[in-house]
């Protein structure tokens, strides 16, 4: 039986290689989207197969897939997790996460090369800010309103996929998702080890999370059960106070004492734009930026996770306490903690 082939693109990304460890764990002839430039410390299985697309221009593009197609046929499947999370400008999130997605889907529609299946690797931020009085949880439907570039870039990517008459999507908007190879939280639990609690904001904070293996199965979970056009929350089912999921990384690193601290608002966001400018000024990135304060802002990160459950039957694997254990372990045989 010939095997079924599958791109992820970004995949030399948290998301994207453990993806790829995924699709070889289950047969498939893997193919791993990644610059020639990126790192491929995560990528050392010999049998998975790299190409290099250029996204960023679409007559280069389609080239490269009618070269890809002629040789090897269509890919079965695609899990686009390529993407930006931060940039030097805004406009760049627009040209990154719409525009190269928007390109890439009408080349394939263009060659006769869709795949059966089109896992596009969106986010939470993409809906907005949701009930922070009740707290009541997003639903699926709910009228989106991002706040952040990039949330605003994700859900015009969406918006696109779903205008494709009949294009078989699947739209994963996942909340924070943690666990080995992933350095975001990483920066929390050194703050932790170090013996200290940051928070923004006095108010009450609902957080939710996924561990990076649970959020992989449902990616295949889709691909093995045919789902299409539909679009998924994507959360353990659980909901967490900030100073909870706080004790949880202080008892996963087994800290006995933590200063916690609350950081107002209102020094949080000059803080993030002051940064915001230096970089900028410097022509980099970084992750404590405006956006990053509307993120820190919000208090209500609670999704319904029902269709999630109804039509994938997704019972996760790892709670909060077991997954965040698991991914300190591994941070310290690494060496980050």
């Amino acid at each position: 039986m010939e095997q079924k082939k599958i791109l992820i693109t970004g995949a030399s990304g948290f998301i994207g290689s453990t993806s790829v460890n995924r699709a070889l764990e289950l047969g498939y002839e893997t193919w791993a989207g990644i610059r020639t430039s990126s790192s491929k410390v995560y990528l050392q299985d010999e049998r998975i197969k790299f190409i290099d697309l250029d996204y960023g221009d679409k007559q280069k593009l389609k080239e490269q897939l009618r070269k890809f197609i002629n040789k090897n046929g269509r890919f079965n499947y695609i899990v686009h997790s390529a993407g930006i999370t931060k940039a030097v400008r805004k406009s760049e999130f627009d040209k990154v996460n719409y525009e190269q997605v928007q390109s890439f889907v009408d080349a394939l529609t263009e060659l006769g090369a869709t795949p059966d299946l089109f896992v596009f690797m969106s986010t939470l931020g993409a809906i907005g800010v949701g009930d922070e009085i009740n707290y009541t949880p997003l639903q699926c439907g709910c009228t989106p309103n991002p706040n952040t570039a990039y949330g605003k870039s994700k859900l015009k990517a969406e918006n696109y996929l779903k205008k494709l008459s009949g294009f078989p999507y699947v739209i994963l908007r996942p909340t924070g998702v943690y666990g080995p190879r992933d350095k975001d939280y990483l920066i929390l639990m050194h703050a932790v080890k170090n013996g200290m609690d940051v928070g923004a904001g006095f108010r009450k904070q609902i957080l939710t999370f996924i561990y990076i293996d649970d959020l992989v199965k449902i990616i295949f979970d889709c691909i093995e059960k045919n789902v299409s056009r539909k679009e998924y929350y994507v959360a353990d089912g659980d909901v967490y106070t900030d100073t909870e999921f706080n004790t949880i990384v202080q008892q996963a690193l087994q800290k006995k004492h933590v200063i916690r601290v609350k950081v107002p608002l209102f020094l949080v966001k000059s803080a993030s734009f002051i940064s915001e400018k230096i970089f900028s000024l410097l022509g980099k990135t970084t992750t404590f930026n405006t956006d990053k304060y509307k993120i820190m802002k919000q208090r209500n990160w609670s999704c319904d996770i029902t269709p999630l459950q109804h039509d994938l039957d997704f019972k996760p694997d790892y709670r909060l306490k077991e997954g965040v254990e698991k991914t300190v372990k591994w941070y310290k045989q690494q060496g980050w903690l």
